[in-house]
């Protein structure tokens, strides 16, 4: 089945201007936490965790009405002391106090710690894009200081929905520069 991406800018498979490593880690299946620990130390910083009215384009992906209040929350993974990763995951705020309330009680623990041990949930394809204003997923590279200088402004970045029980769980990955030209270290891991 063809998988048509929900907004303009994100597409169904890696953006083809990538080269064959970020590629594979823009569609690479299960924990990326798991992928990175093997680059090295990770460790989580919560940049924020707070309610905010969903954008249009994050409405769209998560099947609910525009207005619709969610719970954000921007961590940024680094691996031996530096910033590899931003994530932003978004649920309804309702879910947030029901079927996704551990969400809110993660605090420096990776969010696959509840993702990938529970049958109930299902993850969506990914879609990828390259990160830029006013992404959501943008501003939240802004607002964890990590935005690049032009010269290595390219942010390639990736997203699926997890559900569970009809709710969803939008999840947004931006791998950063310096995962790219000083971390990575077995492009297959």
């Amino acid at each position: 089945m063809k998988h048509e991406p929900y907004s303009p800018g994100w597409l169904s498979r890696p953006p083809p201007k990538l080269d064959p490593v970020q590629k594979y880690w823009l569609s690479r299946p299960g924990p990326l936490t798991q992928g990175l620990r093997k680059q090295g130390e990770v460790r989580i910083q919560v940049v924020g965790e707070f309610a905010e009215v969903v954008s249009t384009d994050e409405a769209r992906t998560i099947r609910k009405a525009a207005y619709t209040v969610v719970w954000v929350r921007e961590i940024c993974m680094s691996i031996d002391g530096t910033p590899a990763v931003i994530a932003r995951s978004i649920t309804p705020l309702d879910a947030a106090q029901s079927v996704w309330q551990a969400v809110r009680r993660l605090r420096t623990r990776p969010l696959a710690d509840i993702l990938y041990h529970d049958p109930a949930i299902v993850r969506s394809v990914f879609e990828s894009c390259i990160a830029k204003s006013p992404m959501p997923i943008f501003k939240a590279v802004v607002r964890a200081g990590q935005l690049p200088s032009p010269s290595q402004s390219r942010l390639p970045t990736r997203r699926s929905v997890f559900w569970k029980n009809g709710q969803p769980l939008q999840v947004t990955e931006c791998f950063l520069p310096a995962f790219w030209s000083q971390l990575l270290k077995y492009p297959r891991a």
